[in-house]
């Protein structure tokens, strides 16, 4: 997803459809919650001019996130749609309007882009549906999770001596 400015400026007034498939492997590196990363289907146009590159993007696949609760795999789905500005030249472009990139040298790279909007869209949590894989562990040395209605009826030894205490009046 690299384009130097020449190839870009055969389109100029036209537009550049975009169609095409990318590896984001990348990304895990940067977010290691991330376990796999499907093929991302990138596709879009892109408008030309003299003084800017704007690129209007669609962008499909899925991530493999682990289950907040259980830590199953969990395959999200993203399907995001972008616009993002590259400015050929400094000027005084209003830059409230949209996010806009800076081109460094003669080469844009959509990459970089792409792996920050892919990073924006992993959620905070994701749960999986009850799924009949194992999952988190549910006991250990020492340790056992337990449900709420079995720690209620259960009572602290260190009181129990408290409680014969009630029963006599």
């Amino acid at each position: 997803m690299k384009w130097t400015l020449s190839q870009l400026q055969k389109y100029r007034s036209k537009e550049m459809p975009i169609n095409e498939t990318i590896n984001a492997e990348g990304i895990k590196t940067v977010d290691p919650t991330i376990r796999h990363v499907s093929p991302m289907h990138i596709t879009g146009r892109t408008d030309i001019d003299s003084t800017k590159v704007t690129f209007h993007l669609k962008i499909e696949g899925s991530l493999v996130l682990p289950c907040s609760r259980t830590l199953v795999d969990v395959d999200y789905p993203i399907n995001v749609e972008t616009t993002e500005t590259f400015l050929l030249k400094v000027s005084d472009y209003e830059t409230d309007v949209e996010e806009v990139h800076q081109v460094n040298g003669d080469v844009i790279d959509l990459m970089p882009v792409i792996e920050e909007i892919l990073l924006l869209e992993v959620p905070m949590q994701v749960f999986c549906e009850d799924s009949k894989e194992e999952g988190a562990p549910q006991s250990g040395n020492d340790w056992e999770v337990i449900q709420e209605q079995e720690k209620k009826d259960k009572v602290d030894p260190r009181l129990a001596g408290l409680a014969k205490f009630f029963e006599n009046k």
